[in-house]
């Protein structure tokens, strides 16, 4: 998949040096991937949560962390809407966020 956005992504590592390595690990294992369908996305992300408008959500460092993304499938693209802290997610709309 290309990953768009990756730099709030690692603005966000730098500003949350805890998150570092679970941020570069997800956006390796998202670069690597090849998702045609939201089941792809859950075999390999068990955790992930599916929203409606192609958005998903990834929980990273033991959920300390969340990631929100819209996935266009057929053109494989990963476009980041969200990343915060777990008290940071729970004051957004994961169906709406368009934070980049």
């Amino acid at each position: 998949m290309h990953l768009v956005s990756v730099p709030p992504l690692l603005a966000f590592s730098k500003k949350h040096p805890a998150s570092k390595q679970a941020v570069l690990t997800w956006c390796d294992e998202v670069k690597k991937a090849q998702w045609q369908h939201p089941a792809a996305i859950k075999r390999q992300f068990a955790t992930a949560s599916i929203l409606k408008s192609r958005r998903v959500v990834f929980n990273l460092k033991g959920n300390d962390y969340r990631v929100v993304v819209a996935v266009a499938y057929n053109m494989g693209f990963v476009y980041v809407k969200f990343i915060g802290t777990l008290a940071e997610y729970d004051t957004i709309d994961a169906d709406t966020i368009d934070q980049y």
